[in-house]
């Protein structure tokens, strides 16, 4: 069951526990038993949020940030009602730097599979972003037609611009409080898109491929000087052990330790 989204701010609830004098003799050994023979607790899942560098990168939920002054984010009510949602948490009014601050921001983003660029946004109500002939954004569809397909095309600088199947593109105009936002923008003739359909999407940092590659070599990479030295059999250079921790992130462990074995070989008998 996917856990909860959680806020900046949000105060994490915390787990009542009787105190030792509360406790009886046999709870208390009880408790001491149990605690002593409880697996380590795992490392918190990484809930910050970071910029999509690439289409590759779109999964889970996302925060479509658009470039307006100040900074809205695309959102939509229960009843499927999109409007542009003024954000509260990002850091001196920079767009690469948003985190949602209702839930209502949030969009669940999911790659179509076999396509180069499409993608679809699940929004907080259950139903699927689309946009109707005349540019009208809603989310109200349980299933996915080409009015709820969107090709994400990346642009220089980290942002996107989302395409209906119709060829127009996502925008909000206007600035101050309540940006109008539309699925019918387009270029003028000879003229490039406008600045409104600038989108920065931001999402999860656990979701990001790049980071779970990044987190997942460190892990490996966590090995101590001890616990090196008690597999080869003596003790170890300098040299040796960063060898073998730069072979475990990188994958070729077990051929640099069999190396440094047979170096140790070599010098007992030379």
């Amino acid at each position: 069951m996917p856990k909860a989204l959680t806020f900046k701010g949000d105060k994490k609830p915390s787990k009542k526990r009787k105190r030792p004098d509360e406790l009886g003799a046999d709870d208390a050994t009880s408790t001491s038993l149990i605690r002593a023979n409880e697996p380590p607790t795992e490392a918190p899942e990484d809930d910050t949020w970071v910029s999509a560098d690439t289409f590759t990168d779109l999964s889970g939920p996302v925060l479509l940030v658009f470039h307006t002054s100040p900074p809205h984010a695309l959102a939509c009510d229960q009843l499927g009602v999109v409007f542009a949602s003024k954000l509260e948490n990002l850091v001196e009014g920079n767009p690469a730097s948003a985190e949602p601050h209702d839930v209502r921001q949030v969009f669940v983003a999911t790659r179509v599979v076999g396509s180069e660029g499409d993608v679809v946004f699940k929004g907080c109500n259950g139903k699927y972003l689309g946009c109707d002939k005349v540019g009208v954004l809603r989310v109200e569809r349980e299933a996915i037609s080409p009015e709820e397909t969107w090709t994400c095309e990346a642009s220089e600088g980290g942002v996107f611009r989302l395409r209906t199947n119709r060829g127009r593109y996502v925008g909000a105009d206007g600035e101050g409080q309540k940006p109008d936002v539309r699925g019918d923008v387009q270029s003028l003739e000879g003229e490039d898109l406008p600045e409104s359909t600038v989108i920065r999407i931001r999402m999860q940092a656990r979701f990001k491929p790049k980071l779970k590659v990044e987190k997942a070599e460190k892990v490996r990479a966590k090995i101590s000087r001890k616990e090196l030295e008690d597999e080869v059999g003596r003790r170890l250079e300098d040299d040796e052990v960063k060898k073998l921790k730069k072979a475990r992130k990188e994958g070729n462990f077990h051929e640099a330790m069999l190396d440094v074995k047979v170096k140790g070989k070599h010098d007992k008998f030379a």
